[in-house]
C-alpha cells in the first residue's frame, strides 16, 4: 500500500510539473509573440520614414525608441488563447523595449489524492526585448546607410525593396 500511494504521490506532482511547464510555454509564446508585434511595427515605421521626405528620427527607430502600442499585449492575449492560457498581466516596457506577460492556465490539476488542488491552475511569467542590431550612418537628411551587423544597406527612398528585414534589424528574444 506505501508503495501505491508513493506512486500515487508521484503522479500527483508530474500531473503539476506539466500544468507548469504549458503555462511557461504559454508565457513564453506570448512575451515572444508582443516583443516581434512591436519589431514588425518599428519596421513599418522606418519603411514609412524612409519613403518620406526626410530621415529625422530613423536613428531612434533603428535604436528601437519608437512608440509601443496595445498591439503588442493583444497578440500577447491571442498566443497564450493558443496555449489553453489567458494573458492576467501585459506590461510594456521601454528600455530595453520589450513585454513582460504574466499567464494562468486555464486547465487545472484536476483529480488527485492530494486534496483541495483540483481547481488549482498554474501561473507564469516571460520577458522578451526587442534588441536593435544596427546603426545609421547618415551621409545627409535624405540619404545614408543602415549598417547591421557587418552588413550595409544604402536608403533610397525609391526602393523600399532594398531595406532590411525587420529581423535583420531587430532580435527578439526571452529575458531573465
Amino acid at each position: 500500500m506505501g508503495l501505491l500511494f508513493v506512486a500515487l504521490a508521484y503522479f500527483a506532482v508530474g500531473q503539476a510539473a506539466v500544468l507548469r511547464n504549458g503555462a511557461q510555454t504559454a508565457a513564453d509564446a506570448a512575451a515572444l509573440a508582443a516583443a516581434q508585434e512591436t519589431r514588425d511595427r518599428l519596421w513599418l515605421d522606418i519603411e514609412d520614414l524612409v519613403g518620406g521626405d526626410d530621415l529625422d528620427g530613423l536613428e531612434d527607430l533603428l535604436d528601437g525608441r519608437g512608440p509601443v502600442t496595445d498591439q503588442g499585449c493583444a497578440e500577447a492575449q491571442r498566443f497564450a488563447a493558443e496555449n489553453s492560457a489567458d494573458s492576467i498581466s501585459c506590461e510594456r516596457q521601454y528600455r530595453p523595449l520589450g513585454y513582460t506577460v504574466r499567464v494562468e492556465t486555464r486547465d487545472t490539476v484536476g483529480d488527485t489524492i492530494v486534496p483541495g488542488v483540483e481547481d488549482d491552475k498554474a501561473t507564469a511569467e516571460a520577458t522578451a526585448v526587442v534588441e536593435p542590431r544596427c546603426s545609421l550612418d547618415l551621409e545627409d537628411p535624405k540619404n545614408g546607410v543602415i549598417e547591421c551587423d557587418g552588413e550595409d544597406w544604402t536608403i533610397d527612398p525609391d526602393d523600399l525593396d532594398s531595406l532590411p528585414d525587420a529581423a535583420d534589424l531587430f532580435s527578439v528574444r526571452l529575458s531573465d
